[in-house]
């Protein structure tokens, strides 16, 4: 049987089949579970918790018991931004050998339709993998998400954000001494930024680093010390790469118990011509994985072919938009995302780590 890949239901097969590019936020802190995290509405629902530390009293036999309240929580209902990159299917794209194809394949047009296509959907999909991992940066840097609209590739619309706190967020750090100035304290200043976390019960576990925040570490006088001395465990530093491009992993090191992985994130991304760093070279950010979420509203649309608005759910819909008096066929590809925290403030910034 002849499968018609233009078809909605074999775009949306084929959707759910792409792998997307490996990413280090993204991927570690922000998961996405399609079971809580696919809304059927273009709206999401975020609800998080202040960490509970409140210790039971003792109790006299005579007063039986000692009534506690609930710990309250936060539900609040949110509209992702929209990301919807294309690509047009002309004529003169049938015609071209595409790149790494033999001069003479010996394919019929709709089998370079075919090929071109699902190229495209891959591409596009690696497009709003990016913006994901920006929106999942910028959510721990500002414990908010901004989103800048574009009429078209060129003119902005309207810039608006979604916070994650009422008055005043407690995710940042202030450094007054940069850890590589004279008087700079490496570890106490990690160290304060882990026992922000434990205040509030949540777990410690990754230090990220800038790319001139990691090269400053290892010329610290004091850390080489400790690592030399083989009297105390303080861990260990061997840099190797991982499975995300740009972003090493350092070793472990120990900060008064609190047991941190060191990573050394570099990768980029261009926008606007310009290549620029996810994560500010001077900055470093104490963490766990699995802090956040990344969800996903639903999106309407007319189907090619059909004539009233269908409803998808999913982390990537596809639609197909045919223009007969051009001879040209238009993929386009949604998302509407949205990088949330699970609790209140799990992650701690500090902006300017280093001089």
């Amino acid at each position: 049987m002849e499968i018609n890949i233009f078809d909605i239901f074999t775009l949306l097969a084929l959707a759910e089949q792409i792998v997307s590019p490996t990413t280090f936020f993204r991927d570690r802190y922000f998961p996405t579970n399609e079971d809580e995290d696919i809304f059927t509405s273009d709206k999401v629902l975020t609800e998080y918790k202040k960490g509970d530390m409140t210790m039971a009293a003792l109790v006299s036999e005579l007063a039986g018991d000692i009534p506690v309240d609930r710990t309250g929580y936060e539900v609040n209902e949110l509209q992702p931004a929209y990301i919807a990159p294309s690509r047009l299917l002309t004529l003169d794209d049938l015609k071209k050998r595409g790149f790494g194809e033999a001069m003479f394949a010996g394919s019929t047009q709709a089998e370079r339709a075919a090929k071109i296509t699902l190229k495209d959907l891959n591409e596009l999909a690696a497009m709003i993998t990016r913006r994901e991992e920006l929106m999942c940066v910028m959510t721990m840097i500002k414990n908010a998400c901004e989103m800048q609209t574009y009429i078209d590739a060129k003119t902005e619309g309207n810039k608006f954000s979604v916070q994650f706190f009422k008055d005043k967020s407690e995710h940042e750090y202030t450094v007054k001494t940069p850890i590589n100035a004279d008087k700079g304290d490496f570890f106490g200043v990690v160290k304060a930024m882990c026992r922000m976390l434990s205040k509030r019960g949540l777990p410690a576990a990754d230090l990220v680093l800038g790319t001139q925040a990691a090269d400053a570490i290892t010329s610290i006088p004091k850390v080489q010390a400790l690592l030399d001395n083989r009297r105390m465990e303080y861990g260990g530093l061997n840099p190797e790469m991982t499975a995300h491009p740009g972003v090493a992993h350092m070793g472990t090191l120990n900060f008064g118990g609190f047991k941190l992985n060191l990573f050394d994130v570099a990768h980029s991304y261009v926008e606007g011509g310009a290549e620029k760093l996810y994560f500010p070279a001077t900055s470093a950010m104490v963490t766990a994985p699995a802090c956040g979420r990344l969800m996903y509203g639903s999106i309407t649309q007319i189907d090619h072919g059909d004539a009233h608005h269908t409803t998808h759910t999913g982390s990537r819909i596809p639609k197909l938009v045919v223009e007969q008096n051009k001879d040209t066929r238009k993929l386009r590809l949604g998302a509407r995302p949205l990088a949330a925290p699970r609790t209140y403030c799990p992650f701690i910034y500090a902006e300017n780590f280093v001089k």
